[in-house]
């Protein structure tokens, strides 16, 4: 009969290879959480949200949890076989905080979640304010000249149409011009026609006595 110490002796060699087998396993496919998630392109409904992988990550998409803060309630955005590191964030309320975080997917699960990144969107009113005069200035700059271009073309158009109808009415023209004369000379032939009745024998009618 085996003695206790020498059984316990040797199953802890099995038990340290275990957790080594284990612990290599769980290294290879544990993900770093993203790095530099940073917001972006801020507006009063919408936003982008950017970060960065570790280098070497076998990472195949993202997962993004969007939260209002102070609410419980959670948007969660997942896409997979993908390789970008940016994803538009919409249907935002104006004038809101907004907490984000971002998980990196891969085919053995996914990354911690990264830093939470906190952000508030502009009120309409504010955003408009901070719109320089040039900006203005060059979207109505843009707008007058959609409009004059197409003032152009209806105008162009039009005279082109009109040109067509007077090129219409002048050949019509001139080929009534050419068959006025000719109808002239048959009328004036046939007028003379009617006007001095034919003889056939010559000369003068004489009564008879």
């Amino acid at each position: 009969m085996a003695e206790p110490g020498s059984s316990a002796a040797a199953v802890l060699p099995l038990l340290l290879l275990g957790f080594l087998s284990v612990s290599s396993v769980n290294a290879d496919t544990l993900l770093s959480a993203p790095l530099n998630v940073t917001i972006r392109e801020i507006e009063v409904n919408s936003a982008m949200v950017t970060w960065e992988i570790s280098e070497g990550d076998p990472v195949i998409g993202f997962a993004i949890t969007q939260q209002k803060k102070d609410v419980r309630m959670l948007r969660f955005i997942q896409e997979v076989n993908t390789t970008t590191r940016s994803c538009a964030l919409w249907d935002l309320d104006e004038d809101t905080d907004y907490i984000v975080h971002v998980q990196s997917i891969s085919m053995g699960g996914s990354s911690p979640p990264s830093e939470p990144v906190l952000f508030r969107t502009p009120k309409e009113s504010e955003k408009m304010a901070s719109k320089s005069p040039d900006e203005v200035t060059m979207e109505e700059v843009g707008q007058d000249a959609q409009l004059r271009a197409g003032e152009l073309i209806i105008i162009v158009v039009v005279l082109i149409m009109w040109a067509g109808v007077i090129v219409l009415f002048c050949r019509q023209y001139d080929i009534i011009k050419d068959n006025e004369p000719n109808n002239n000379k048959d009328k004036a032939k046939n007028s003379s026609e009617c006007s001095t009745p034919e003889h056939p024998q010559g000369g003068l009618l004489r009564s008879n006595v």
